[in-house]
């Protein structure tokens, strides 16, 4: 049985914009991408001459973000299409529309770290700072996980093939890596990298869901901060972990946690901008081939730059 991994230094991540790969003809895909780190990200794809499309749960809330960018005179190379990954119907919707546009992408970022006791980013979390509240888990776990799950899956098969490689990068947060994890049977689970399989993730969001349903997932080992979010987000870590394996060579998935950024999710308060956090972001997304990774987690330090925990 793999024991959990500790954090160790990674060599510091080239500068994408000096070993450019892509073109306008790049396309790239951002959920959630109405503010924060997601609007953020949007911008830099398209200062750096990308395709982009933008999604967002609230229509409304896209449009005024595509206002926005028109502002800048960012909008040429970006598109707009509503998109809730909780809703079924909705990311059907999203493929239909896409096919009727483009004939494949090659980067999808999906912004799951964005929303607080809100719903008009990719994930949410009913929770303002200090709470903790697991009346919504549900909720949280639908869409954080299963949510990005079942839309990932929905894209796979629009990816482009190509030299450079397809690219999946999740914006996720500390709080899930197994550290935060005491539950050890289902640590032991989710620890065992070589053989962990969708089956065994939705396994544990099970038993967390009961636990909740039957009131002792406090004392069962659950991470204490956010509890429902931070299990969403260690499902949705170990699901690009598997990702990564079943689809090594083909196309590189990695995580991605921005640290304390200043966002709605943080009430505004944080060690950098957004701006900044989707620079580190776009600098994993745009990786050169040769220096391309898979099944990662990145997290941005003020310390000691970028680390991986994978």
């Amino acid at each position: 049985m793999a024991s959990p991994p500790s954090t160790r230094q990674q060599p510091p991540i080239p500068d994408s914009t000096t070993a450019r790969w892509w073109s306008k003809d790049t396309v790239a895909i951002v959920t959630g991408a109405n503010k924060g780190i997601g609007y953020a990200l949007v911008k830099r794809f398209a200062k750096l001459g990308l395709t982009v499309v933008l999604t967002a749960r609230d229509k409304s809330k896209g449009l005024e973000a595509m206002d926005s960018l028109k502002v800048l005179g960012l909008d040429h190379n970006v598109r707009f299409c509503q998109l809730d990954i909780s809703d079924l119907k909705s990311i059907s919707s999203f493929v239909s529309w896409f096919r009727s546009g483009f004939d494949s992408f090659d980067i999808l970022v999906s912004t799951l770290h964005l929303s607080l006791y809100n719903m008009h980013n990719a994930s949410v979390s009913f929770n303002a700072m200090g709470e903790n509240s697991m009346d919504k888990a549900d909720t949280v776990i639908k869409t954080n996980y299963y949510g990005s799950k079942r839309f990932t899956e929905a894209m796979l098969p629009l990816f482009r093939r190509s030299a450079s490689m397809s690219r999946i990068l999740n914006i996720s947060s500390r709080l899930g890596t197994l550290d935060k994890l005491k539950n050890t049977k289902m640590k032991a689970i989710l620890g065992d990298r070589e053989t962990l399989n969708e089956d065994q993730i939705e396994r544990v969001v099970n038993v967390f869901l009961q636990d909740v349903a039957e009131g002792r997932w406090k004392a069962a080992g659950w991470p204490e901060i956010w509890t429902d979010y931070s299990v969403s987000k260690l499902a949705l870590n170990a699901y690009s972990h598997v990702l990564a394996r079943k689809y090594e060579g083909l196309v590189s998935v990695n995580c991605f946690c921005p640290g304390f950024t200043q966002t709605a999710m943080t009430d505004g308060k944080g060690n950098h901008s957004a701006d900044d956090a989707a620079a580190m972001a776009a600098a994993i997304a745009l990786l050169p081939p040769r220096c391309l990774t898979t099944g990662k987690f990145y997290a941005a330090s003020t310390t000691s730059g970028m680390v991986s925990k994978l």
